[in-house]
């Protein structure tokens, strides 16, 4: 297992739970060292990693993120939304990449259909429109989970439903 191989590893292994780094150390066949300094790197590419007396732990909880591109039509916002709260993901936030004015993004927090019902109540209201019409569908959401497993089975269920666009 090379470096980067590790440290995703690591991501996906600290979470609510503390995990000294001899622990981790032994179930990756590395030294402590090793497994500080990939903590050490983790920290600078922005993975908020909390030191405690009993191991390290994920800030906030265990939650990790991952941006998917995506596009699809008005009428199947729903299906989206759904598909990503119900495999246990929470849409951040809508994002796109307009030409002239760069990124556009808005806040979202929609983590369960209730949610996702108030978001598709206010865009029937009509005050305004979807963020993605501005880039013909093309659009962006950071979806965070508790898992990389739970990331790639949103990732394939996008892929199903015809959604997931290959990032640039």
């Amino acid at each position: 297992m090379n470096g980067e191989e590790r440290r995703k590893k690591l991501r996906t292994r600290i979470g609510a739970e503390p995990l000294s780094a001899t622990a981790l150390a032994n179930e990756l066949g590395v030294s402590r060292q090793v497994i500080v300094q990939d903590i050490a790197l983790l920290r600078a590419e922005g993975v908020h990693i909390l030191s405690t007396n009993r191991g390290y732990v994920a800030e906030g909880g265990a939650r990790i993120s991952r941006v998917f591109k995506v596009r699809h039509t008005d009428e199947q916002i729903r299906e989206e939304l759904y598909l990503i709260v119900d495999a246990g993901g929470c849409v951040e936030d809508v994002f796109v990449w307009h030409k002239a004015y760069g990124r556009i993004a808005a806040p979202m927090g929609v983590r369960s259909r209730a949610q996702a019902e108030e978001f598709l109540h206010e865009l029937a209201a009509g005050v305004s429109r979807p963020l993605k019409n501005v880039t013909d569908g093309y659009h962006y959401h950071t979806v965070t989970a508790d898992s990389e497993e739970t990331l790639a089975a949103i990732e394939r269920g996008l892929r199903e439903a015809g959604f997931f666009v290959e990032p640039d």
